[in-house]
């Protein structure tokens, strides 16, 4: 199994995201750093660990309803909340941006990864996990491992809850356009939920 980086920032993120995430989001944020290292490890890509790693544990952060912005797009505020984060953990300014963009880019369609490594895995890693976009990626058995140390545990059912909530209060959010484009069916057809 890929092991989280050894680093204080990574320890402290993990410790914030376990204090205001359900346990089901908890499990999806290792998740997406786990799908995320796995896939730039087989493919050669040089990415910072900790940053991706960072990144995952504050990505949904502001789905939560402590976080949640009733203006800005849920993505764009969970930059903002780990950007303070890092702030915090000492990092200097350039890197709190880029831990910020990194988050942001995560609802992108598609992110170069020559332009931007750790946001281009972090957007692959999440469309593997909510909606099983790349799963094929993954052999069987790493596949297995990982859902066993990191179960669904009712994601699919309070994720769509979170993205319709944003979706119905920012309807020319990225959350609302992933439901009017058929989020729900997309994410029932995951083979990670079956």
């Amino acid at each position: 199994m890929i092991a989280i980086p050894d680093t204080p920032a990574s320890s402290a993120a993990l410790d914030v995201a376990a204090t205001y995430l359900s346990a089901a989001m908890l499990s999806h944020s290792h998740r997406v750093y786990l799908w995320g290292a796995a896939y730039g490890d087989e493919h050669g890509l040089r990415y910072d660990a900790e940053l991706l790693f960072v990144a995952a544990m504050f990505h949904d952060v502001s789905l939560v309803p402590v976080f949640d912005s009733h203006t800005v797009s849920f993505e764009e505020t969970s930059g903002h909340v780990a950007r303070v984060f890092a702030a915090g953990a000492g990092w200097p300014d350039e890197r709190r941006e880029r831990l910020g963009e990194v988050i942001v880019r995560h609802m992108w369609p598609e992110v170069d990864p020559a332009e931007d490594v750790e946001g281009h895995l972090l957007s692959r890693a999440a469309a593997v996990d909510i909606v099983g976009r790349g799963l094929d990626d993954f052999t069987p058995a790493f596949r297995a491992e990982v859902l066993e140390q990191f179960p669904r545990s009712g994601l699919a059912a309070e994720f769509l809850a979170c993205f319709r909530a944003q979706a119905d209060r920012k309807p020319d959010s990225s959350a609302a356009r992933a439901v009017h484009s058929g989020l729900a069916d997309r994410m029932a057809a995951n083979p990670l939920d079956r």
